[in-house]
């Protein structure tokens, strides 16, 4: 049969409660076209009625699962927990504030269709103040610029993915995984799909200026190795500018009669300028190292409180802890 596949999919929820009755609603009308699907909520630790009104939803469709963590472990945790315990034959993520409208998931699912293994959704347009619309612009370029992936531009982790790619990514020990990177590392068959993203539907964006820069650190650091080796070449490039600075003054102090205090302005801002430098390839070298330190701990990346309409939570249970990634409190 031409639709007999499953499609599953992953929704990371956070103080969404505006949104996920029409988010739901929306899902449902989209994918009732398609003879099996279930829709994955994963509540990354909300403090509002999101997991109620998902619950509600759940007992009337029980083709809405909801996986409760045990607090707020981050979104690309959220995704990841999501991915691990979605069996669709293709994977879709998409955030919960309807930013990303789940009217384009059917272009998705003919690209699958046609051949490809990850399907991926670039943003042609954005509904958001200038602010972040030029901090995403440079994000995306300073990544393709400095990672030795070619990552599409412009492409959040709206997107597709073959359940034989969601497996791989399932099985990577990483335990701070940027999911958009990550998707292109696997590789297979991509292709993107073009849209506008909208406008928030509904709330407060729930992201800060500390989560923008930590996102950031967090896909660069993870997708390139350039910034550490980039700083040994400023660390040389200095060493080498201090030489010729030496042989300057000892020059003047040997071959000419000038012995002033003259310069000491630019000496003093060359000192400071390269004390800002050492310390900023210092940060670059601890970024690095506190990436190593919690990979080194090998903690859990989440830790799942509940699950509901999920046919067997003792074989996720046995599952999740052979991939050593989360860790499930099933009562």
């Amino acid at each position: 049969m031409e639709n007999s596949f499953k499609i599953s999919v992953v929704i990371p929820i956070f103080n969404e409660q505006e949104n996920i009755i029409e988010l739901i609603d929306r899902l449902e009308t989209v994918l009732d076209q398609y003879q099996k699907y279930e829709i994955i909520l994963v509540d990354d630790g909300s403090t509002d009625q999101s997991s109620q009104l998902v619950l509600q939803k759940a007992q009337i469709n029980k083709r809405v699962k909801l996986i409760c963590l045990s607090r707020n472990f981050g979104h690309q945790q959220a995704i990841s927990a999501g991915l691990l315990n979605a069996s669709g034959d293709a994977v879709i993520t998409i955030d919960g504030d309807l930013q990303d409208p789940p009217e384009v998931i059917p272009s998705f699912i003919d690209k699958w269709k046609s051949g490809y293994e990850v399907v991926y959704a670039v943003r042609t347009k954005r509904k958001e103040n200038i602010f972040k619309k030029s901090a995403y612009f440079l994000f995306y370029r300073c990544l393709k610029i400095l990672s030795q992936l070619d990552i599409p531009l412009d492409s959040g982790d709206f997107g597709l993915m073959d359940k034989r790619v969601v497996q791989i990514f399932n099985s990577l020990p990483e335990k701070n995984k940027f999911i958009r990177g990550i998707r292109t590392w696997i590789g297979f068959k991509q292709a993107g799909v073009t849209y506008e993203r909208h406008a928030r539907n509904a709330g407060k964006p729930k992201i800060s200026l500390r989560s923008m820069v930590s996102f950031a650190m967090d896909g660069i650091t993870s997708m390139s190795t350039i910034p550490i080796r980039l700083s040994t070449w400023v660390g040389g490039f200095f060493v080498l500018g201090s030489l010729g600075s030496i042989l300057f003054v000892l020059h003047r102090k040997l071959y000419t009669d000038k012995v002033s205090t003259e310069g000491w302005t630019s000496s003093m801002i060359m000192m400071l300028f390269c004390f800002g430098i050492q310390f900023l390839i210092i940060g670059i070298h601890g970024q690095y190292l506190a990436r190593i330190f919690n990979e080194v701990k090998n903690r859990p990346q989440f830790i799942i409180r509940n699950m509901t309409n999920f046919s067997s939570e003792k074989n996720t249970k046995k599952e999740n802890k052979a991939q050593n990634n989360s860790f499930v409190d099933v009562a």
